[in-house]
């Protein structure tokens, strides 16, 4: 009887150890999608034209090199936009040039450094 204790103290203890290792050697997952934390041009903004500056601000790290930034016009054409350079992690800038008047969509996709890709708009006028 004295050893059957002994040896369920000694399984109690071991699952313990086993258990409490496998939370902390276990990797973590990294769950850092990117999210658009803020934008200029802000959401539904109105900006001068015919040139602006577009920074788009993430809350994590995005690979530029997999990260594209599209505009869809008043005429309803789509351009791809040149990312000109991330001037801190996770954001993008870039310039739009030759605007007129009327309503645009800017259009971003990054790829989070977890992985996964996100997408977004941010549709702004320009007066």
């Amino acid at each position: 009887m004295h050893r059957n204790t002994r040896i369920s103290k000694f399984c109690s203890v071991s699952a313990f150890v086993i258990a409490f290792s496998m939370v902390l050697f276990v990797p973590k997952v990294a769950l850092a999608h990117a999210v658009l934390v803020s934008s200029q041009p802000s959401v539904n903004s109105r900006v001068s034209g015919p040139e602006i500056s577009v920074r788009l601000k993430y809350n994590s790290r995005v690979d530029m090199g997999h990260s594209t930034l599209t505009l869809l016009d008043p005429d309803g054409k789509v351009e791809k936009v040149a990312i000109e350079s991330e001037p801190e992690p996770g954001v993008l800038a870039a310039k739009l040039t030759g605007l007129v008047k009327g309503s645009y969509v800017l259009r971003w996709q990054v790829l989070a450094t977890d992985g996964h890709i996100t997408r977004g708009k941010v549709p702004f006028e320009v007066e």
